[in-house]
């Protein structure tokens, strides 16, 4: 890039960054490159969305949403004239409008391009230079990627139907025309009619009541990227648990919720000791159907969470203090783009550790680092160089395709890293300066490197422990990664050492206090190799193929489909049939496709599940049966 050029980018860059709250963080001649988002239409660098206000139908019967979605637009000073490009996937757009004071329209002119597989269509609305409004009527598709319809028989109650939200990663533009983009934040308003027996509700300002009047208002003054904002709709109670925090779910889910859940207030307490104040006002939590595809969404003022977390003993509840989290890292400091998508998980899965260890011990937060370090080990087997690494290529890529353990795991060990060099009384301060100093922005990975050599590294000469570029921007793990190590798992781990050996049976294992965390590492400890026989002693001595503890039979199916012990075939159809969390498909899939016969019963079983799974499933598990690896099933992503 010539100078003069590079020169004219610098001051677009620094105008954008002015108007879209961009830190101001040393930007320089071609900046702009490292926050352009490549699966976004939107021009934000010259006419940026700041506000959108919905008001739309929900229509169970024809399965859409409708109506029209209002946005305020804020124009560069450079670009006095030109369109405004947005996001759309399968959206119908009826009508656009423009307005100089929101009060009066005029008809505008717009186009919808051709649908990418990735991207889908972009919109361009042509808008005279005093437009600050933009109104566009529009229908969603039934099939739209962001949303799910579910069938009151898909559903606890039985009794009536459920919609629900899933925007992230680019997935808002399915049920909204607006920028899709993580870098582009906006505050958000909404009036959503349902039907009079159900209820609203959205990661915004939520009414609390009994009342069902089937037409609701929302407001979310805090600006946030579009992929957190949610809506889901069904038959749904509230019951609370502080004075700031609660459980939405269905009627008959809402009392066991609240009690997994009760810690909650707990965990925000001991997150604010550490990085700062909580800014979303109230922290609640919102239990949806089965279908769900993640663990949990963190939705701000509402974290949408599967139901498989509910295991009666607190033990998975590491997902709610992961979801908190976020409201730090990934809601109030948000990656600019899906490049760097490291920064919001990997931080999260760090502060999610540090908030477990201040609410159940040293411990428990060792053991589940420890959990999620073999987790990546495990993953990272099967992934391409270009997969391992934090700042990822994802260019003519679905972002989907970062949600790998890399951005979480590997950066949550960065940050360790960090932490065991320079010691809690530096790299404590450090992070919560970093929360304070970019509230309520995006930023790139490369903000951050800049960052954290201009306020820890810098003239210090534990720096040089630091690999940052190997860390950052090179495959797999430097040699001084952290080893997470628990007392608690050499115990665990030799008792499953004896046992393969033969020099202790099965039921004379001292299980009686075990722990979730210590089950889950006693299978990942066994032989990879197990006979039958050994499978059978195994399974009558701890039911484990009865378990109701999702995470503990997640890992013996996949133990029962590696080994063949057909016994566990019909808990494994039940499972797969009535689980739609995308952490326990993909890897149960793929563990099946792996031979002619398991591929058969793999795609058996998926015709029987499909229906109710979330389009970001089915779009997994098609890819691991259908598409490339189909003949033989290979493994990797």
């Amino acid at each position: 890039m010539s100078p003069t050029i590079g020169t004219l980018a610098a001051v677009v860059a620094i105008l954008y960054a002015g108007c879209s709250r961009r830190p101001a963080v040393n930007l320089q001649a071609g900046a702009e490159d490292e926050r352009h988002d490549y699966h976004s239409y939107g021009n934000p660098h010259q006419i940026k969305v700041a506000h959108v206000h919905l008001n739309l139908d929900v229509n169970f019967e024809a399965s859409v949403l409708s109506g029209i979605a209002t946005l305020t637009v804020e124009r560069a000073r450079l670009y006095p004239e030109g369109p405004l490009f947005l996001d759309t996937r399968d959206l119908t757009i009826s009508s656009a409008g423009v307005s100089a004071d929101g009060t009066t329209y005029a008809q505008a002119r717009f186009e919808v391009a051709g649908a990418d597989p990735i991207l889908g269509s972009k919109l361009t609305i042509h808008l005279p230079h005093e437009a600050r409004f933009v109104r566009i009527a529009y229908t969603t598709s039934p099939k739209a990627s962001g949303l799910q319809w579910l069938t009151p028989a898909q559903t606890a109650g039985k009794k009536h139907p459920f919609l629900y939200t899933q925007s992230q990663a680019i997935h808002a533009r399915s049920w909204i025309p607006l920028q899709d983009s993580p870098g582009v934040r906006v505050s958000y308003s909404a009036r959503i009619r349902t039907p009079k027996h159900l209820l609203a509700v959205m990661s915004a300002e939520n009414q609390l009541g009994e009342e069902r009047p089937g037409d609701y208002s929302f407001r979310m003054p805090q600006p946030i990227p579009s992929y957190l904002i949610a809506l889901a709709v069904g038959d749904l109670k509230f019951r609370a648990i502080s004075s700031r925090t609660g459980v939405f779910a269905e009627p008959s889910v809402v009392r066991k919720a609240a009690k997994e859940f009760e810690d909650v207030e707990r965990m925000m307490q001991a997150a604010e000791e550490l990085y700062g104040p909580y800014r979303w006002e109230r922290y609640d939590i919102l239990v949806l159907p089965p279908s769900f595809p993640f663990g949990g969404m963190e939705n701000p003022r509402l974290t949408f969470v599967t139901p498989t977390l509910l295991a009666g003993d607190k033990s998975l509840v590491g997902v709610i203090a992961h979801e908190l989290a976020h409201s730090w890292s990934g809601n109030l400091v948000t990656n600019a783009t899906w490049r760097d998508f490291w920064l919001n998980e990997g931080f999260t899965v760090y502060l999610e550790q540090r908030i477990q260890e201040k609410v159940f011990g040293p411990e428990r937060a060792e053991m589940e680092a420890a959990l999620e370090k073999q987790g990546l080990d495990r993953e990272m087997a099967d992934l391409p160089e270009r997969d391992e690494i934090l700042h990822i290529d994802l260019k003519g890529r679905d972002p989907d395709a970062a949600f790998t353990e890399v951005p979480y795991v590997k950066g949550m060990l960065f940050l360790r890293s960090l932490e065991e060099t320079f010691g809690r009384e530096q790299f404590d301060p450090f992070l919560r300066g970093y929360f304070e100093r970019f509230t309520f922005q995006s930023l790139t990975t490369d903000d951050f490197v800049r960052y954290l050599n201009d306020n820890l590294l810098a003239g210090k000469a534990l720096a040089k422990r630091i690999p940052v570029k190997e860390w950052v921007y090179q495959p797999g793990l430097p040699a001084n990664a952290p080893k997470p190590v628990s007392q608690t798992f050499k115990r665990v781990e030799s008792a499953a050492n004896r046992w393969a050996a033969g020099q202790i049976a099965a039921r004379a294992i001292p299980t009686r206090d075990w722990t979730t965390q210590e089950w889950l590492h006693f299978l990942r400890a066994l032989p990879p190799q197990l006979e039958r026989s050994r499978m059978a002693e195994l399974d009558r001595a701890f039911q484990f193929t009865r378990s109701g503890n999702s995470e503990i039979l997640y890992e013996w199916m996949l133990i029962a489909v590696r080994n063949r012990y057909e016994a566990a075939y019909p808990r494994l159809e039940e499972f797969l049939t009535s689980v739609g969390r995308r952490k326990y498909l993909k890897p149960l899939y793929t563990e099946l496709a792996k031979s002619p016969d398991g591929l058969k019963r793999a795609r058996e079983i998926y015709q029987k599940a499909k229906p109710g799974y979330h389009p970001i499933a089915v779009a997994t598990v098609d890819q691991i049966l259908f598409e490339s690896r189909a003949s033989l099933g290979a493994a990797k992503q």
